[in-house]
């Protein structure tokens, strides 16, 4: 195995172990900066699928904005209701323990089926693509492609997306004012 192929291990231990650590956590701003650890290994395992842009992407929107939105919500957050969360739950994970174990055998089912299905056979889009050369190499320019089309065919949802954040960070200004006493 190569320096790269560890680097990729690594980035995958990392965001997986951070994740369980992460919803296994009763302190909310341990949680946060655990999720802050898994934002960042996730993006580099963007880098790795040769989709830059997307890792870019993933640290300035949701290190940078929704990571940092949160952070201001949970300062600004009432401590008798964190401390009212932190004490109700008393197992390892919030559900039940019956239905924590059927939802991760559910998972692990889905994701044996679908590598051993993709392992004996390769799906058509796959195949297709692979015959008329059309695989993503390092050289390709993905980042010209796709600012084509969040300007052309995808602008509205752009906009939408745009709409829904700013609403966020007004929110987040109304909860920080000051109220007037009378």
């Amino acid at each position: 195995m190569d320096i790269t192929a560890w680097v990729f291990y690594g980035f995958a231990a990392i965001a997986i172990g951070s994740a369980l650590l992460l919803v296994s956590m009763r302190n909310v701003a341990r949680s946060l900066f655990l999720f802050f650890i898994v934002l960042f290994s996730v993006a580099g395992l963007y880098v790795f699928a040769l989709a830059d842009f997307v890792a870019i992407t993933q640290i300035l929107v949701y290190v940078g904005g929704v990571l940092v939105l949160m952070l201001f919500a949970f300062m600004l957050s009432n401590k008798e209701l964190l401390n009212d969360l932190q004490m109700g739950t008393s197992h390892f994970f919030a559900l039940p323990v019956w239905q924590s174990v059927i939802l991760a055998a559910s998972f692990l089912s889905i994701l044996i089926y679908a590598s051993l299905h993709l392992g004996t056979h390769e799906p058509a889009w796959i195949l297709s693509s692979r015959e008329s050369g059309a695989i993503l190499t390092p050289t390709d320019q993905t980042v010209q492609h796709l600012g084509v089309q969040i300007m052309t065919r995808y602008l509205l949802p752009f906009e939408i997306i745009s709409v829904l954040l700013m609403m966020a960070l007004i929110g987040a200004a109304h909860l920080t004012r000051k109220e007037a006493n009378p």
